[in-house]
């Protein structure tokens, strides 16, 4: 089978693997869908092998991997089961169901992975499409307790989409306990930030998105914000205190990871604010007094969901109807793969993925 590689500086590789065989408790699956996340651009644009160097050497011991190994990226598949190791109960899954994957794995035995936060493991996690390989491929091998169901009425595109992106607002939304009672800001208009639009929309949740792009701002009020700011022409804190009477709103999300926004997403918020950093990568800089201890707000450092929170999320979309396929302004092939990336490295547009 053929699958991409990121081999550094920008650039990739569409390799050829030998096709996966399931392990006692593994499950094969073929491919339908496997999207493209804001994180993917670390391993696009970082040296070859970055991933895998973030890690120990028991680490890669033992999973079998030197860090020259080439390693399929994608950590948001999603498609039909195709072959059972001999230990998968057929109760749980069968050849041809409709699956998304939580893309993480651990020791399976310590306090985090049995909370299901395996991405917390002790032990340090596997992430599919980073240290061990991922959706970008025709076929991917997984644990069986990775799968979940993915209901007929969300498309294959929409569940890889659910499985990173929709996932980590859903999660974030719940850890901050957002409800209709709320305003929300919500920072950087990328795939994590069209979600939380979009659930906060279904929720009752009057919202104001920000971004730097005047598409991704157009796009955001086309998912249903009450309000959208473009940071570039405004000063975002200025304009959010303007929109909320001068309170500031109830609830910031930062999903931009970058330190303007950040410092925006605490100062936008009234008394007793509530802040959730979920953007990969970046720093911040806060006077502490000022700007937590008087106004006596709360920061929350949040990383993507729980297993259980994830399928929680799949049921949502489903009850709700929420359109996630809206997200996506590009679909490609993996033939396409080169261009798709070039594409993407500009994040100016919507979500793009692969589809087979």
């Amino acid at each position: 089978m053929k699958g991409v590689v990121f081999t550094g500086n920008r650039h990739l590789e569409l390799m050829t693997f030998d096709d996966p065989t399931p392990g006692p408790d593994d499950v094969i699956v073929e491919m339908k869908a496997s999207g493209f996340c804001g994180s993917d651009l670390h391993g696009y644009r970082g040296a070859r092998g970055a991933s895998l160097k973030i890690k120990s050497p028991a680490f890669l011991e033992a999973r079998g991997l030197k860090d020259s190994d080439p390693i399929i990226a994608g950590h948001e598949p999603a498609g039909v089961v195709a072959a059972l190791g001999r230990n998968v109960d057929p109760k749980m899954l069968k050849v041809g169901d409709r699956v998304l994957n939580y893309h993480y794995d651990g020791c399976r035995y310590c306090r985090e992975c049995r909370s299901g936060w395996v991405q917390l493991c002790d032990q340090g996690s596997t992430v599919y499409g980073q240290t061990a390989h991922g959706g970008h491929a025709h076929y991917l091998k997984v644990p069986a307790k990775s799968l979940i169901h993915l209901p007929d009425e969300i498309s294959f595109s929409a569940g890889a989409a659910i499985s990173c992106g929709m996932g980590t607002a859903f999660a974030a939304i719940e850890r901050l306990q957002v409800s209709g009672r709320d305003t929300l800001a919500v920072f950087g208009m990328g795939p994590v930030g069209q979600s939380a639009i979009q659930l906060a929309k279904v929720m009752g949740i009057r919202c104001v998105a920000i971004d730097v792009s005047p598409q991704r701002v157009a796009q955001a009020l086309a998912f249903g914000a009450t309000h959208a700011i473009d940071s570039s022409q405004q000063d975002a804190v200025e304009a959010i205190l303007d929109w909320t009477g001068g309170q500031g709103v109830s609830v910031a999300i930062d999903t931009a990871g970058v330190a303007a926004a950040r410092q925006a997403a605490v100062r936008s918020t009234a008394t007793w604010g509530r802040i959730g950093f979920v953007g990969v990568g970046g720093d911040v800089s806060l006077n502490v007094l000022p700007d937590l201890i008087i106004k006596q707000r709360t920061i929350v450092g949040h990383l993507t969901f729980s297993d259980v929170g994830l399928e929680r999320c799949v049921r949502y979309v489903a009850e709700h109807g929420i359109d996630v396929d809206r997200q996506f302004t590009h679909r490609w092939k993996l033939e396409d793969a080169e261009e798709a990336y070039r594409e993407f490295d500009k994040q100016t547009a919507g979500k793009a993925v692969f589809e087979f």
